[in-house]
C-alpha cells in the first residue's frame, strides 16, 4: 500500500519549510565503523606476509575443485538423510506408542548431547567394534560380510555421522511443524476415513512445510561449513585439500582464505535457492490450503 502525504501549508496555502533533523550520532557512529573497517581491510590486503597471487593461483586448483564437490556432495547427502530421518523420528516422537515415542526421544537426546567432531571419529573407527559388517537372513547361513575399513571410508563416515547428527535435529523441526498445523485440518481427515498415515502424508506434511523449510535451509548452509570437520578422517573435502596443500607449501593463509571463499559462493547460492523455496512454499501456499483451494480438491478424493 502507498501512502501519500500532502505538503504542510500555511493559512494562505504557501508551503511551510521543515526544519530536517541531524542526527549527529548515527553519522559519528557509521564513520566510525567504516574506519575501523577500512582499517582491518587494509591490513589484511597490504600485509606484506600475504600472497594473493597465490590465492589466485589456487581458487580453480583441481584439488580445490574436487574438494567443493566433494563437499556439495556430503552436504546434499548428509541433509536427505537427516530430513527423511527426521520425519521419521519426529512422527515416532507423537505417536501415541510410548516405546516408539521413547526411542525417538532418546535418538534425539543422544544426538543432540554428544559432539559432531566426537560421531565422526566414531563412525571412521568402527572396525575397533566390528571388525566385518555382516548381513544375513534370519534363521539361515545366507548372507553377506563386508570388510568394515572398506566400508566406512571418510566420505562414508562423514555422510553418516553429519546426517545422523542432522536428523535429531530436523526431528524437532518437523514436530514443530507437524504441532502447528490447525487440528481443524485433523478432525476432517479422521472425519472423512482417512487413516492415520494417509492424514500426515495428503494433510499434515504439505501444510508443515512452511514451518519446516526455513530452519531446514539454515541447517543445510550450516551443513556446508560444518563438512569442514571431515578433515580428521580425511573426507577429500575441500578443507581437507586445503589443508593438505598448505601442509606441503606452507602456504597456511592463503589456502584457508581460498577455503573460505568458495564456503562463501557456496552459501550465497544455498541462501538465494532457500529464498525461492520459501517464496514457494511460504504462508500464501499454505494460506490456499487452508482456506479451501487444496483441500477442497483432495479431502474428496482422499475420502474416495
Amino acid at each position: 500500500m502507498t501512502v501519500r502525504t500532502e505538503p504542510i501549508t500555511d493559512a494562505s496555502g504557501r508551503p511551510i519549510p521543515v526544519a530536517r533533523t541531524w542526527h549527529w550520532g548515527r553519522w559519528l557512529a557509521a564513520a566510525v565503523a567504516l574506519a575501523v573497517a577500512a582499517r582491518l581491510a587494509y591490513l589484511i590486503v597490504a600485509n606484506p606476509n600475504l600472497d594473493w597471487g597465490k590465492v589466485a593461483e589456487y581458487v580453480f586448483h583441481e584439488r580445490i575443485l574436487s574438494g567443493v564437490w566433494v563437499t556439495i556432495e556430503i552436504s546434499v547427502l548428509a541433509t536427505a538423510l537427516g530430513l527423511v530421518l527426521g520425519v521419521l523420528v519426529a512422527i515416532m516422537r507423537l505417536a501415541h506408542n510410548p516405546v516408539l515415542s521413547g526411542l525417538a526421544t532418546f535418538y534425539i537426546w543422544f544426538f543432540r548431547g554428544t559432539p559432531v567432531l566426537v560421531q565422526l571419529i566414531f563412525w571412521y573407527n568402527l572396525a575397533f567394534l566390528f571388525p566385518e559388517l555382516v548381513l544375513k537372513v534370519p534363521f539361515t547361513m545366507i548372507g553377506v560380510k563386508w570388510d568394515t575399513n572398506q566400508v566406512m571410508t571418510g566420505f562414508t563416515s562423514a555422510m553418516l555421522g553429519l546426517g545422523l547428527n542432522l536428523a535429531a535435529y530436523f526431528a524437532e523441526t518437523v514436530r514443530a511443524g507437524i504441532q502447528a498445523v490447525d487440528k481443524g485440518q485433523t478432525e476432517a481427515a479422521y472425519a472423512l476415513g482417512m487413516t492415520p498415515a494417509k492424514r500426515m502424508r495428503v494433510i499434515v506434511l504439505p501444510q508443515a512445510l512452511r514451518i519446516i523449510i526455513p530452519p531446514t535451509g539454515n541447517e543445510f548452509i550450516s551443513m556446508l561449513k560444518t563438512t569442514s570437520l571431515v578433515y580428521v578422517v580425511a573426507g577429500h573435502d575441500l578443507m581437507t585439500n586445503a589443508s593438505q596443500i598448505y601442509k606441503a607449501n606452507n602456504l597456511i593463509m592463503e589456502l584457508l582464505i581460498v577455503a573460505s571463499l568458495w564456503y562463501m559462493l557456496m552459501t550465497a547460492v544455498a541462501t538465494f535457492l532457500q529464498g525461492r523455496l520459501e517464496r514457494r512454499f511460504g504462508s500464501e501456499a499454505v494460506r490456499l490450503v487452508r482456506g479451501g483451494g487444496l483441500a477442497a480438491r483432495i479431502l474428496p478424493k482422499a475420502a474416495a
